[in-house]
């Protein structure tokens, strides 16, 4: 059984544990020779980690299992006179489980488990989205393959039930598939002049749902493909838009979203590297600054709430006061596991574990970061 700080992890095409020993780094090689041969097709690698022996420490709350890590080892050192950055060295985990699911023919843009953990949506570029389970003794009557006919860039359980499954399309497609019933409950769209539907969040306490859906951009990458960003409050009782967050005039794409624990504020981050917050009972933003120099990838509050986490596409990761707003807290750079290529098949994404003492951030390699 999957623990709770396991079980929202968001896997991209393959997330893996680093691995320390001889056969775990054979094993890399090999999923990396097999990556390369299949273009990435559609292999899904879920491991499970026993919990490391950790020493905290103090100054940058990163954990390791011999030494501490801190922001002193990442400060440039000096070089025959030159300042030379050196890469962050990860302490070793080895894999204690390891499940690999053959059921996707393409790349695979999103995964998610479900609340309960006991099942995981993934989602490929084909537009195919797998329900499936990892354990044998989980019951598979909810396994089921569905065809949505178009880009899939967005997933998301919906928390109380454990019963519906958000599917947001590049045509504008918004699906509620009932995993129970095994059929398409509800089939929305956005408007024609915001095709792309980038993220979906469920509140934790309300029956709503906020979909975050894009223009049309003119670039060739994955963020500068997106245009103007559409913010819809929609009700899942009635599965109609209830109203639109604002935003102002011809605001960049909205790429991440992120309920707070009691669903009063919704966060959301942007291609122009801005963070913004909306209270969702007023429905008006009460606040935003500028956090990266790149598009932002991937958002998170921390688990007091008394921070956010955001990952830049660049691969800089920040992790923000929102008692005072501006300061930065801790600060990582992940760029090496973040490289252009993976980009253009999807947005990296970051996980915390339920105390919020180990983040994960996906990755363009065999070997994923924990921090």
């Amino acid at each position: 059984m999957v623990s709770h700080r396991n079980r929202h992890l968001a896997l991209s095409n393959k997330i893996n544990a680093s691995g320390g020993d001889g056969e775990n780094e054979k094993q890399d090689r090999r999923l990396q020779r097999q990556a390369d041969k299949n273009g990435s097709c559609g292999i899904l690698h879920l491991r499970l980690r026993p919990r490391p022996r950790v020493r905290p420490c103090s100054r940058c709350k990163v954990f390791s299992n011999e030494t501490s890590l801190c922001q002193e080892a990442q400060k440039p050192k000096k070089k025959n006179g030159r300042e030379v950055h050196i890469e962050e060295e990860f302490p070793e985990v080895k894999v204690d489980f390891q499940e690999t699911f053959l059921g996707h023919t393409s790349p695979i843009s999103r995964c998610r488990f479900s609340a309960s953990g006991n099942n995981i949506a993934s989602a490929s570029i084909d537009g195919t989205v797998r329900i499936w389970t990892y354990d044998s003794s989980t019951p598979a009557s909810r396994n089921a393959t569905i065809y949505c006919g178009a880009e899939i860039m967005s997933l998301d359980w919906e928390c109380k039930s454990d019963r519906l499954l958000l599917i947001g399309t590049a045509d504008g497609g918004i699906k509620a598939w009932n995993v129970d019933a095994k059929r398409v409950v509800c089939d929305l769209s956005t408007t024609e002049a915001f095709p792309s539907v980038l993220d979906l969040k469920c509140s934790l306490v309300e029956p709503i749902f906020v979909s975050a859906a894009a223009s049309k951009g003119n670039g060739s990458s994955y963020n500068d493909n997106l245009g103007f960003a559409s913010l819809t409050v929609w009700n899942m009782k009635t599965w109609k838009a209830v109203t639109v967050l604002p935003l102002g005039k011809d605001p960049p794409a909205i790429t991440s979203l992120c309920f707070n624990h009691n669903g009063k504020i919704l966060a959301a981050s942007a291609t122009d590297g801005m963070i913004h917050m909306f209270d969702m009972a007023a429905g008006l933003q009460i606040t935003g600054w500028p956090a990266h120099d790149s598009a932002i990838s991937s958002l998170l509050f921390g688990p007091d709430e008394t921070s956010i986490f955001s990952l830049g596409s660049d691969g800089k990761i920040f992790e923000w006061s929102l008692q005072n707003q501006g300061q930065v807290l801790w600060s990582r750079n992940c760029s090496r596991f973040c490289d252009a290529e993976s980009s253009k098949l999807c947005r990296h994404e970051m996980a915390l574990n339920a105390n919020g003492r180990r983040l994960l951030v996906t990755s363009g390699s065999v070997r994923v970061p924990i921090y």
